[in-house]
């Protein structure tokens, strides 16, 4: 097997070649994808739950071979660097990153670190162009990084907030009894979109439901939500709508379990990272959760793809699996191979017009903003063993049951993105 060095404190560089092809391919040089994100500190769960997809992601590739390219098949190569879930050790992380010869880095879990990423990468690539890097970013879902701050080097996998807002919406929109909600959330970029898509949908579709709170707190910062919570209770709120994610969801769900509250939760993450454990019997029917894919998705190759995932990672903890960091994966391998080359200008062109399937799942990325157009699905929590819902989450007693199935079409968004293309 090939072992890289290891570097002290900010890198770990994680070889991940089947022994089969090691042997087969000893010379091949590998192609180094850097992780960045926050490994550490409030959100680390989240980091290393992302870390396990992308693992996973990249043993199935260097199983079949790695990478075809001539004059033989190379390996992928996945490097861990903790940004501490800040935004100023992510850009030195970058740098540590080019540095150590990644072509590729990805990224997800924070949209303000995502926009300083981009920046950083536009200006990189415009001075070195003999070092340029691709961004592939898997959760970072502020709308504007496919709008105004859309980059060439740029992709986004997963839909942007006002698209999951508008599945999450398709079915608040029916719950004729709904009359008041209240609206809470992360105060940075993605916060603040979430909650200004949130009362301009509700505006359209809904104009009889008063918004009866509105709050943002410190992202990641809140150790006692019971504050929130029972703000939340007292304004006779029917219902929540937040984009929290990590252990801002689960605090703040459990808050309000501990003060009584019986409202719904319309969320973007409540389907996974303890949300269900933390609410309970008190979940069931009234927490809804949007996603681009859920494990109770009721065909056979999406069941065949959970199981995998799970006699991969049997522990009920690290239960968190995302069909688009597959996906992502699959289609940076795909555009390489069509490219014949990992050269960050051809492998771009690949992949703004890549069209993936796997597992069943199909997507394909739009080249007018890079961004991923996918089916998505609204599921409603519900006990393990009820219809539709085979499978727990990390091993809660508690599932999502699909309730709303949303066309890639119909889930596609308009874009005010300007493309400002490279020069061959």
């Amino acid at each position: 097997m090939f072992i890289f060095p290891r570097k002290a404190l900010k890198l770990l560089a994680v070889a991940l070649i089947a022994p089969a092809f090691a042997m087969a391919q000893p010379s091949a040089a590998p192609i180094k994808i850097a992780l960045i994100e926050g490994l550490s500190g409030p959100f680390g769960n989240t980091g290393e739950a992302v870390f396990r997809n992308l693992l996973w992601a990249v043993e199935r590739v260097n199983a079949r071979g790695g990478v075809k390219l001539a004059p033989g098949n190379r390996p992928l190569v996945l490097q861990r660097f903790d940004s501490k879930g800040q935004a100023e050790e992510a850009l030195s992380t970058l740098k540590s990153s080019i540095d150590e010869g990644a072509q590729f880095v990805m990224q997800g879990n924070s949209s303000a670190t995502a926009a300083a990423l981009i920046d950083a990468i536009n200006k990189h690539n415009e001075r070195e162009p003999g070092k340029r890097v691709l961004f592939l970013n898997y959760s970072a879902v502020d709308p504007t990084l496919t709008n105004e701050k859309c980059s060439f080097w740029h992709f986004r996998f997963d839909a942007h907030a006002d698209m999951r807002m508008t599945a999450l919406m398709d079915v608040l929109k029916d719950d004729k009894a709904l009359k008041s909600v209240y609206i809470i959330g992360q105060d940075y970029s993605f916060g603040h979109a979430v909650a200004r898509e949130a009362k301009r949908q509700l505006g359209a579709l809904r104009p009889d439901v008063q918004v009866v709170g509105e709050e943002l707190h410190p992202l990641g910062r809140v150790k006692d939500f019971f504050p929130y919570a029972a703000k939340i209770k007292a304004s006779g709120a029917q219902a929540v709508i937040t984009g929290n994610f990590g252990n801002d969801l689960t605090l703040l769900v459990k808050a309000a379990k501990d003060v009584g509250f019986e409202g719904k939760f319309y969320t973007f993450y409540g389907n996974a990272l303890g949300a269900p454990a933390a609410i309970g019997v008190a979940g069931i029917g009234n927490v809804v959760a949007v996603a681009d894919w859920l494990p109770n998705v009721q065909t056979a190759q999406s069941e065949a793809f959970y199981q995998s995932f799970r006699e991969r990672f049997p522990k009920p903890v690290d239960d968190y699996v995302h069909m688009r960091m597959q996906l992502m994966v699959e289609a940076l391998t795909q555009a390489i191979e069509k490219a014949g080359t990992t050269n960050s200008i051809a492998v771009a062109a690949e992949l703004e017009r890549t069209k993936v399937t796997f597992s069943g799942q199909t997507g394909a990325m739009r080249a007018a903003d890079h961004q991923f157009q996918q089916p998505l699905v609204v599921g409603l929590m519900d006990r393990q063993g009820t219809p539709g819902v085979k499978f727990d989450v990390e091993g809660s007693g508690y599932g999502f049951r699909v309730i709303k199935t949303v066309s890639a079409a119909n889930a596609e968004l308009p874009t005010s993105c300007k493309m400002q293309r490279p020069a061959p």
